[in-house]
């Protein structure tokens, strides 16, 4: 069990970076109506209110380095914790930004997941 929920956090880590990175229009299919996402304190609901958000960030491109990623079960039945910390540059900056972001993803009747909490800070000092 806990080899299947590092499999599937750190899988799920390197999907949701590299659709960040690379087209955040296409992170809305990683939510559900009922999602809820904290960013820097502001909360947003809906997958398609929060594509929106990442859309409206005031930087076209980015990159995001991982650091660390922790795993968790959760009390929902398959569902798992994420945890992730890590580096992101934004094009044109020469220094990098320190973030941290959770997950909590719950599976689908599909055999999927969807993210049902999200939350992100960057981590400044």
């Amino acid at each position: 069990m806990e080899e299947q929920v590092e499999l599937v956090g750190r899988a799920f880590v390197d999907h949701y970076y590299l659709l960040f990175d690379t087209n955040r229009l296409s992170l809305a299919s990683l939510y559900q109506p009922t999602s809820l996402l904290t960013f820097e304190g502001q909360k947003i609901q809906g997958g398609d209110d929060i594509a929106l958000k990442f859309n409206q960030l005031p930087f076209d491109h980015c990159k995001h380095f991982i650091t660390t990623i922790d795993c968790q079960p959760s009390s929902f039945t398959g569902g798992i914790l994420v945890f992730v910390s890590g580096n992101l540059q934004l094009a044109g900056e020469e220094h990098q930004l320190k973030f941290s972001q959770m997950f909590h993803l719950i599976p689908t009747l599909e055999g999927s997941f969807f993210v049902q909490n999200d939350i992100f800070r960057l981590n400044y000092g």
